[in-house]
């Protein structure tokens, strides 16, 4: 019989004899127990005669771990189930290795694994092996009731509500663990019903986090254990079709959750090796969002107005402008949604492509296959198109693509960032495009920003002396008394007193005496004075006329405008 490292070694020492060492291997194997539990719970040997034992005969530290905090045990290096499976616990890492404690360090297969697992080289420690158990199960139990916590225990997990199947060729054993497959989709549950547009999955040295970006502002939902990090990001990629065996390089996919039995979101999964794991944001991408209509984004009527005239109009450029995260893919789409008939040919360059609209050809940017935006244009333009729209203007060559299609029948739509409207036009100077360029060919600018708005449910009015108000950029003519600002409260129906985001908009025509001043070369200031000639409002005006109708609060204005 072909007896264990560990039971050889004590026979060698004289602590075991070979008949009493084969008839404890073989009740261990016939009760698929673990021998090292069979010798010490028979007497055969005691776990402090075990440990001095094996400490001498593979020249190994002894460690007593009765006087070790398990509490600043570093986390998250080792899963739990190898620790349970192996009775192993990481002491300390240092560098590219890991001091583990043990009672059996003739075991092969658990240095293999451990290696293998963690990718660092294994130094033993011997420990008691009583002792050893009742850390690693009360580590393992910790972090099963920490999950169970987060999850609900009578949460229920359907496993074909990921429409996001994985590919036949995953092995998905590793990554099957029940627990983090169904926090994953209560996570990603909670973020669609409380309207999160991004998840953050962030793991440090000694913690991990989970975030959600809910109206604009990120807050914290959840510390799971940090020992489910790896397990946590080889589901995400697995189901977003990514590569699990790639942690050293950012990786970009998609996947898609059921909902509802006719709706389901599609997420957009971005990953980024940092310096204790994998953070993972995902972005939830709801098509219904271009469908809300152009009167729920929050555009006054003349401004509603002024952008219907434009997007009517069979050619010309319609640029919207702000920074990132305030609306310009939702509002492109709606106008897209508005124009989108069965007799237009619509094409889009994205990326990525966000939001899928039946009826428009949709093409995702791929700069490392050569699929530029400019390339893109090039080949939309043989297409036969009627509208274009490019997701952001980043260079000359597609700026000079998109002038040329505008001047010549098609309706350009794109993005670009600056700050206001005005400067868009001198953005467009500096990349290199002629003025008489533009002034032929740009009919309408959208400078945009979200702000939060006020929870109607607990929203109270609040006492701003005059000179703040004025300082804000009130006229005196506004502080005529008949009406109220109103500040954040914050009850159980809101967050902070804030629920939703309202838009605020400068949307600005371009005249015919705007054109004479781009032709002359003219300054942003110049372009800014014209357009409020023009009774045109900059965007602190507009959110400060969202403040006079009580939609959100004169500290969210100040914090999204620049004046």
């Amino acid at each position: 019989m072909a007896l264990p490292g560990l039971a050889r070694a004590l026979i060698a020492a004289g602590k075991l004899g070979q008949k009493a060492a084969e008839d404890i291997y073989r009740k261990a194997q016939t009760g698929k127990t673990n021998f090292i539990s069979e010798l010490t719970g028979s007497g055969a040997v005691s776990a402090f005669d075990l440990a001095h034992t094996m400490s001498a005969s593979f020249a190994a530290p002894l460690v007593d771990l009765d006087a070790i905090d398990a509490t600043r045990l570093p986390k998250g290096i080792l899963d739990p189930k190898i620790c349970l499976d192996f009775r192993v616990i990481v002491l300390s890492k240092r560098g590219n290795r890991l001091t583990v404690a043990t009672a059996d360090p003739a075991d092969p297969s658990a240095a293999e694994k451990i290696k293998f697992t963690t990718q660092l080289g294994v130094d033993w420690v011997i420990a008691e092996f009583d002792k050893l158990s009742r850390m690693v199960e009360h580590n393992a139990a910790s972090t099963s009731d920490a999950m169970e916590s987060i999850i609900g225990g009578d949460f229920e997990f359907d496993e074909t509500s990921m429409d996001a199947a994985e590919s036949s060729d995953v092995d998905t054993s590793e990554v099957d663990d029940a627990p983090v497959v169904r926090f994953l989709h209560k996570m990603l549950l909670d973020a669609f019903n409380m309207r999160a547009s991004d998840l953050h999955f962030e793991p440090y040295e000694f913690n991990y986090r989970v975030r959600f970006r809910i109206d604009g502002e990120l807050k914290e939902i959840a510390s799971p254990p940090i020992a489910i990090k790896e397990k946590l990001a080889s589901r995400i990629k697995v189901i977003s079709r990514l590569d699990i065996s790639e942690k050293r390089v950012p990786q970009d996919g998609r996947m898609k959750l059921k909902v509802a039995s006719d709706r389901s979101v599609d997420l957009r999964v971005s990953t980024l090796p940092t310096l204790f794991g994998e953070k993972i944001v995902i972005r939830i991408l709801d098509p219904s969002s271009a469908k809300v209509g152009i009167d729920a984004l929050g555009y006054e009527p003349e401004e509603k107005a002024r952008l219907l005239k434009a997007i009517e109009r069979p050619y010309g450029m319609i640029l919207v402008t702000g920074p990132t995260g305030s609306g310009k893919t939702v509002s492109l789409y709606t106008c897209l949604n508005l124009l989108n008939k069965p007799g237009v040919n619509i094409a889009t360059a994205e990326d990525p492509s966000e939001i899928n609209m039946p009826g428009v050809n949709q093409v995702n940017v791929n700069e490392k296959a050569g699929l530029t935006f400019a390339a893109a244009l090039k080949s939309f333009l043989r297409q036969d198109p009627d509208i274009i729209m490019v997701g952001e203007i980043r260079d000359l060559e597609t700026a000079d693509i998109s002038i040329k299609a505008a001047q010549t029948g098609h309706l350009v739509l794109s993005t670009l960032h600056t700050n206001d409207a005005p400067a868009t036009l001198t953005r467009l100077r500096n990349m290199g495009i002629a003025p008489f360029n533009i002034a032929s060919s740009v009919i309408l600018i959208t400078a945009q920003r979200l702000a939060r708005r006020l929870c109607t449910n607990c929203k109270a009015p609040v006492d701003i002396p005059r000179e703040a108000l004025v300082e804000a950029g009130f006229k005196e003519d506004d502080l005529d008394g008949s009406w109220m600002p109103y500040r954040a409260v914050g009850c159980q129906m809101c967050n902070n007193g804030y629920k939703g985001r309202v838009g605020i908009y400068q949307v600005m025509p371009i005249s015919e005496d705007t054109q004479r001043l781009i032709l002359s070369d003219s300054s942003a200031l110049e372009i800014a004075e014209q357009a409020e000639r023009e009774g045109i409002r900059s965007l602190r005006s507009s959110g400060l006329h969202k403040v006079r109708l009580g939609l959100t609060s004169l500290a969210e204005v100040l914090a999204v405008t620049n004046e």
